[in-house]
């Protein structure tokens, strides 16, 4: 018997080395930039209020760890209200119009004004209006959030396949079978799709909600952070809360694109390797 490899034995050293690909190759390039950020401010000699180097801003943020986790967690609880309440609301309403035409026309012009009115202009009007800081955070978070699941959903339920619902009709299926059956089932790669995009806007609603609500010395999210070392001219601690917002931003980002493998490698191209389609 031969010892030469054949393609599906070679196939899962092929997907480990793109794994390590993936992993390494942001990694190196992340550390050449920020070996030549410490290297310019180092040669250079600028001031640490000026621009701090990545060491600095490490320091700094070992040091203020206690108060900036606590904004963490607090713009942590918002962005995830918010794309929770996004995902349910967005899931409901493209279902909603998936049943009707009428409803779809008569709505969704609305949630096309919710997406392209800037929130910056808007979140001071609604902070005025709801007494509750928390709840109008949630709510400016959440208007920035829900469009991409909304549109992505309603696309998905759109392009199940037409043969697929002639038959269901031919075998005369109610409205909730084929929903169930057939249309959430096709939309569900939309639905994460949008779901993956909305976790990165909830995160830039709840930051500009609380640098809105934070000039009024209301909040203490990591904006409120931001702005606080701003005034005081404590830069590297500014810096620290932007790595914890960008960190974030990049976690959330993860954990939804890990949570859309899990759901779809077995069934759906997009998540499926080569051999798997074999």
């Amino acid at each position: 018997m031969s010892d030469e490899p054949t393609p599906e034995r070679a196939m899962p050293r092929i997907v480990d080395a793109e794994t390590w690909l993936r992993i390494l190759a942001p990694t190196v390039i992340a550390f050449l930039f920020l070996g030549a950020w410490e290297a310019v401010v180092r040669i250079n000699e600028i001031p640490h209020y000026i621009l701090p180097g990545p060491v600095l801003v490490a320091q700094t943020l070992v040091k203020d760890w206690g108060s900036l986790s606590v904004s963490l967690l607090i713009t942590l609880k918002i962005t995830f209200m918010a794309l929770s309440v996004a995902a349910v609301l967005g899931l409901a309403l493209a279902v909603l119009f998936a049943q009707s035409r009428i409803i779809e026309l008569s709505l969704f012009p609305f949630a096309v004004i919710l997406q392209v009115t800037p929130i910056v202009a808007i979140a001071p009007l609604i902070i005025i209006w709801v007494n509750d800081v928390t709840i109008s955070l949630l709510i400016c978070a959440w208007i920035v959030a829900f469009f991409p699941i909304l549109s992505n959903t309603t696309v998905g339920l759109n392009s199940a396949d037409h043969n697929l619902i002639d038959l269901f009709r031919l075998y005369r299926a109610n409205r909730w079978q084929v929903l169930v059956r057939l249309l959430l089932p096709s939309a569900l790669p939309y639905f994460l799709a949008g779901l993956r995009i909305s976790g990165g806007l909830a995160l830039i609603g709840a930051i500009v909600a609380e640098f809105v609500a934070g000039t009024g010395g209301s909040a203490s999210g990591l904006a409120y952070r931001i702005l606080e070392a701003g005034y005081q001219l404590q830069i590297p601690r500014m810096f620290a809360a932007l790595v914890l917002v960008s960190g974030t931003g990049i976690a959330i980002f993860l954990a939804l694109t890990l949570l859309s493998h899990l759901l779809l490698r077995k069934w759906h191209e997009s998540a499926m390797g080569r051999g798997d389609r074999r």
